[in-house]
């Protein structure tokens, strides 16, 4: 059961947070667009993280959840910023970075960002779930119909329903630029810890063909794609969760005996 989150003020929003004291390396949850830290999947991470004192860590970005602030004012640097103003004031010793979807593109900046700061070494690995990473340029921007371009140059954004939530998705041109900014498909992504990835075959939003992207960019002797022959973008059956805690139970495994 989820307590109440507590509330700090990162890049001018009121950013929910839900954390559990533990030892490290803990997991640190980045969500999917659209998403909130009261998943499936964060509520089982939640779970591990109280059976083996470990520390867990999640929030809601800026027009997520119990955060506030408008969805459509947030683009991939307003959500980044807040993700390491969370991690910063909260985060002590080497974290697990576990991003789903979007949340696995946050992850890949977070640890770009760290590394700049001279902070790469508090990141122990990643486990990325379905990751997302560049969506807006390399899965919509190749799909967006003659309107969708339009409404974006004249409206600056548009509309379309989503299959997750009775509220349209809304996407703005403000999203579609600022993701430009913040590619990482774009070079050699050296995140100097291990990865694993998670991904299913059947997924109708991210196909996998975007995690073998993804694997070509990262130097191969550190990562681990698991590919999920009959899992879908949620990856939140039973056996899907039980894969997600095998791969961060492994990741922790390498990070405790310095392996990596």
């Amino acid at each position: 059961m989820s307590t109440d989150p507590e509330f700090i003020t990162a890049d001018g929003e009121r950013i929910a947070v839900r954390r559990r004291e533990g030892a490290a390396p803990g997991a640190v949850w980045l969500g999917g667009f659209r998403s909130d830290m009261l998943g499936t999947k964060a509520e089982a991470l939640d779970g591990w993280a109280a059976a083996n004192g470990r520390a867990f860590l999640r929030h809601d970005y800026s027009g997520h959840g119990e955060s506030g602030g408008a969805f459509a004012d947030g683009t991939v640097s307003r959500w980044l910023a807040q993700s390491l103003a969370v991690f910063h004031r909260f985060c002590a010793g080497p974290q697990i970075l576990v991003g789903s979807s979007m949340g696995g593109w946050i992850a890949l900046r977070m640890v770009q960002e760290l590394q700049k700061a001279g902070e790469g070494g508090r990141v122990a690995g990643l486990l990325l779930l379905a990751p997302a990473p560049d969506f807006t340029v390399e899965l919509m921007e190749p799909q967006l119909t003659g309107a969708q371009r339009r409404d974006l140059h004249e409206k600056g954004f548009f509309e379309e329903p989503s299959q997750y939530s009775p509220e349209p998705n809304v996407y703005t041109r403000a999203l579609f630029e600022d993701g430009r900014e913040n590619r990482v498909l774009v070079g050699t992504l050296d995140t100097h810890c291990p990865v694993h990835i998670l991904q299913g075959m059947q997924d109708p939003d991210v196909p996998h063909a975007l995690a073998l992207k993804l694997v070509e960019h990262l130097p191969a002797d550190d990562v681990t794609l698991s590919l999920i022959r009959d899992g879908d973008h949620r990856l939140s059956r039973p056996q899907d969760i039980a894969m997600m805690i095998a791969a961060l139970e492994g990741l922790v495994e390498r990070a405790s005996s310095g392996q990596s």
